[in-house]
């Protein structure tokens, strides 16, 4: 159980701790940059190393998580609202295995492209703005997360 923690922990940490790098850092430097076509080349280096940095994290926390709920027979927890933050764990997994395994190469890519190399601006905005969102929830879940399993538990 200890080392299933401090893996799951690592991957939310890499995965998250990316996502926030990404949305905080990289996005905003790339909306400022001039040149379009180099926005576009260096947004695709780092997003292809970082997507495969956050598609083993994801695996990992999602396996890692799985075990541990399976180890402490904690499915109890999903039917009481102070555990809240289980189904948010839940669901933010979900949201990112989708993305990051389906959605994007498949719909995101070609579509982002397309629409990079004819209004740049507004597909890093948008962009963008799915990031900030897409870690707001995710911080949210964290801090709800690590609150409650260390005892506070907002709904009881």
């Amino acid at each position: 159980m200890t080392v299933a923690r401090a893996l799951h922990v690592l991957a939310v940490v890499l995965w998250i701790g990316g996502v926030g790098l990404v949305t905080t850092v990289v996005l905003p430097a790339l909306r400022h940059m001039p040149d379009r076509d180099q926005r576009l080349a260096v947004f695709e280096a780092v997003e292809s190393r970082f997507g495969k940095q956050a598609r083993i994290s994801v695996v990992v926390a999602g396996l890692t998580g799985l075990y541990m709920l399976v180890r402490m027979n904690a499915w109890y927890r999903f039917a009481e609202p102070a555990y809240w933050w289980m189904h948010a764990m839940v669901l933010i997994w979900t949201i990112f295995t989708l993305m990051l395994f389906f959605v994007e190469p498949f719909v995101l890519r070609r579509r982002f492209a397309g629409q990079a190399s004819t209004d740049s601006n507004a597909a890093f905005r948008t962009l963008h703005w799915v990031h900030i969102v897409l870690l707001v929830l995710s911080l949210v879940t964290v801090v709800g997360a690590v609150a409650g399993s260390y005892g506070l538990l907002l709904f009881n």
